[in-house]
C-alpha cells in the first residue's frame, strides 16, 4: 500500500507539479506531435536493469527501484509479506539508522514514497538534481544489507496489523473493491488471496523468514533502478556504477503459473457491511493480456464507458436513471493503472447508491451502457474522442505525482517487458484500434459471463429502545 511522504520543503512540489505538467500539456497540444522519452538502458553485470531518462524541464529528479515481488506472487502461507516488507525497507541499513533513509531524502528538499502492488514493489524519490548522487547511494546501501532484526520486524509487524484493522477491518467498504472482486473473479491462488495478509500468516512469520525474503527477492537480477529527470547521464551512470555493481545477485525461485482459466458463467457474490451507511456495487471483468491488440482496445474501451461526464457509464446511470451520483473504473483500478501490472487483471467499476434504488437496477443500468458496444460498432467521431481522452490520460500519467509517473512507466516497462521503450509505443498501440476490433473486444470481454458482482448490503440496524 501507499505510504506518502512528504517534505517540508513544499515550494519543491509546486514547482514539480507546475514545470511538469506545463511541459506534457505543451507536447500534448502540439497537432501530430507523439510521446518520445530519451532513454539508456543497459543491465549491469549483477543483473540490475538500469534507466536512465533525461529530462531538463526543471532541476529535480526521480530515482524509482522497483523489486519483482508484489501481492500476488508471495509465498504461499506468507500473506502479507510483500506489503511487511514495504514497511522493513525504512527501519535501516548498513550505514543509514532507522529512518534515515527518509531524513535524508527530505533534508536533501525531496519527496519519497513507497507502495505494494500487484507485481512489485517499488520505493522512490523526487528530489533536486544535485541530490541524486546521495539517493543512489542510499537506496544502495539498503539494497545491499537491509537491517532485519527482531525488535524492527514485530514493530512493523504490528504496524502492518494495524494498518490491516483501520483501513480494511474498522473500515466502512474496507477492501471494496479492490482486495474483493480479485478474490472472488479468479481461481488462481496467487491472483485471488488476501493481498493485505491475514493476520495468522503475519503472526507465524519469523526473523529466518524476514532474512529469507530479502536475501531472494531484493536482490539486484530481481529489479530495475530508474533515473529520469534532470541529470548528467554520464555521471549518473558512473555513480550508478559505483554503488551497486558489486551488490551481489540471487538465485531465484522459479515465477508462479499466473494463468487464469477463461471465465464461463456469471459470479454474484454479497457482502454485509456493518459499517456501510449506503449500498455499493463491484463488477469485474477479466480483460485482454497485456499489450495484446484487444487490450489496448479495451482501453478505448473504458474511455467510453467510464472516463468523464461524456462516459456511457455517466450518461446512462447518473444523467438518465439517477441511480448513483457518480461511476469509478479502470483496469488495475485502485492499485495502479492499464500498464503498470504483469499476469491476469480485471477491470474493475464500482457505484454507491441510496437504499431506494435495487441492485437489479443498478446491473440493468450498467447493461444498458454496455450492451450497446457488444452489438454494433461506434462511429468513427466516438472512437476519435475516446482515443482523444485517452491520450490526455497517458500524458497525465506521465505528469503524475512530481514526474513519478513517468518513472513508474519507464520501471514497469523494463521490469515485465525487459523494454522501457515500450513507453514510446503506446500511442502508436491506441491509435490502430478500430471500430471493428472495439466490437470484437467488447463481445468477448464484456460478456455478463465474463464478469463477477458485488453487493455491499450496509447490515441492519437495532431497533432504538424507546
Amino acid at each position: 500500500m501507499p505510504h506518502y511522504r512528504r517534505a517540508s520543503l513544499l515550494a519543491l512540489s509546486i514547482l514539480l507539479f507546475a514545470g511538469a505538467a506545463r511541459a506534457i500539456r505543451a507536447q500534448a497540444a502540439k497537432p501530430g506531435a507523439a510521446l518520445h522519452v530519451p532513454i539508456e538502458y543497459y543491465t549491469l553485470p549483477n543483473g540490475l536493469k538500469v534507466v536512465v531518462s533525461p529530462d531538463a524541464t526543471v532541476p529535480t529528479a526521480v530515482v524509482a527501484v522497483y523489486y519483482n515481488i508484489g501481492f500476488r506472487n508471495e509465498p504461499r502461507d506468507r500473506t502479507g509479506f510483500a506489503h511487511l516488507f514495504e514497511h522493513l525497507m525504512f527501519q535501516g541499513s548498513r550505514n543509514l539508522g532507522k529512518l534515515q533513509f527518509v531524513r535524508l531524502v527530505e533534508e536533501n528538499g525531496g519527496i519519497l514514497n513507497g507502495s505494494t502492488r500487484f507485481d512489485f514493489t517499488n520505493y522512490f524519490e523526487v528530489v533536486p538534481s544535485h541530490a541524486v548522487r546521495r539517493v543512489l547511494w542510499a537506496e544502495a546501501d539498503r539494497m545491499r544489507g537491509l537491517v532485519i532484526d527482531t525488535a524492527n520486524l514485530n514493530n512493523q509487524r504490528d504496524v502492518v496489523k494495524n494498518e490491516v484493522r483501520v483501513n480494511v477491518i474498522n473500515q466502512p467498504y474496507g477492501g471494496f473493491p479492490w482486495i474483493d472482486l480479485p478474490i472472488h473473479a479468479n481461481t488462481n491462488w496467487y491472483n485471488a488471496h488476501n493481498f493485505y495478509g491475514e493476520m495468522g500468516d503475519l503472526d507465524a512469520a519469523t526473523l529466518a523468514d524476514a532474512s529469507s525474503f530479502f536475501r531472494t527477492y531484493y536482490a539486484p537480477n530481481n529489479a530495475v533502478l530508474v533515473v529520469t529527470g534532470d541529470v548528467d547521464v554520464a555521471a549518473t551512470k558512473a555513480w550508478i556504477a559505483e554503488y551497486f555493481q558489486n551488490i551481489p545477485s540471487a538465485t531465484l525461485p522459479p515465477k508462479p503459473d499466473l494463468t487464469e482459466p477463461r471465465q464461463t458463467a456469471e459470479k454474484r457474490f454479497t457482502r454485509i457491511d456493518s459499517l456501510a451507511t449506503r449500498p455499493a456495487i463491484g463488477l469485474a471483468y477479466h480483460v485482454p493480456e497485456r499489450l495484446t491488440p484487444q487490450w489496448y482496445a479495451f482501453g478505448v474501451l473504458d474511455q467510453i464507458l467510464a472516463q468523464g461526464r461524456d462516459s456511457r457509464f455517466y450518461q446512462e446511470l447518473v444523467q438518465k436513471r439517477a441511480l448513483t451520483g457518480d461511476v469509478d473504473a479502470g483496469i488495475n483500478f485502485g492499485l495502479g493503472n492499464m500498464f503498470d501490472y504483469q499476469g491476469p487483471m480485471v477491470y474493475e467499476i464500482q457505484a454507491f447508491h441510496d437504499a431506494d434504488k435495487s441492485a437489479d437496477e443498478l446491473v440493468a443500468g450498467f447493461d444498458a451502457a454496455i450492451e450497446p458496444l457488444r452489438t454494433t460498432p461506434v462511429d468513427q467521431a466516438t472512437l476519435d474522442r475516446a482515443l482523444v481522452k485517452m491520450r490526455s490520460s497517458l500524458y497525465s500519467e506521465m505528469e503524475q505525482f512530481a514526474g513519478f509517473g513517468r518513472a513508474n512507466l519507464l520501471a514497469s516497462f523494463a521490469l515485465f517487458d525487459n523494454d522501457p521503450g515500450r513507453i514510446n509505443e503506446l500511442e502508436r498501440g491506441f491509435a490502430q484500434v478500430t471500430p471493428a476490433l472495439l466490437l470484437e473486444t467488447a463481445r468477448e470481454y464484456l460478456r455478463p459471463t465474463n464478469r463477477t458482482i458485488e453487493f455491499i448490503v450496509p447490515a441492519a440496524k437495532p431497533a432504538a429502545n424507546h
